[in-house]
């Protein structure tokens, strides 16, 4: 018996039942601060079986006003760098407004809209670690 594919499940919180699968390992989560327009990312690795995420690494492209790094931030190259305080979070909710430039999901070192795999509904999206059964 084969393990599984491991990677990301994206649904939207008002209908769970409809669940994409993004493959892969390594991804980097990143967003604009509406207001402040200061970039931020977080790296997450899929580990398993069972699948669990594990927030690796984070940076702000800056700081600005109630977006302060956490002390413990090094500035390196225009980035505040640091490791999150949530290391394994069960699920990440997302919220995407339609007011908002939308997240950006990268895989493979490619960023896209989170929209190019699950079109948002101006609510909340629920990112987790999955595990896809192996085709035969």
């Amino acid at each position: 018996m084969s393990a599984g594919l491991l990677g990301l499940c994206l649904a939207l919180a008002a209908a769970p039942q409809q669940v994409v699968f993004v493959p892969g390992r390594h991804f980097t989560l990143a967003w604009t601060h509406s207001i402040e327009k200061v970039r931020w990312e977080e790296d997450y690795e899929v580990s398993g079986p069972p699948a669990r995420l594990l927030a690796s690494a984070a940076r702000i492209k800056g700081s600005a006003a109630g977006m302060e790094p956490p002390p413990d931030a090094r500035l390196r190259g225009g980035w505040y760098h640091y490791t999150p305080t949530e290391r394994s979070p069960r699920r990440l909710p997302l919220t995407r407004s339609e007011f908002t430039a939308d997240f950006e999901l990268c895989v493979n070192g490619r960023c896209q809209p989170m929209g190019h795999w699950l079109p948002s509904d101006g609510n909340v999206t629920e990112m987790t670690a999955c595990e896809r059964a192996a085709s035969r």
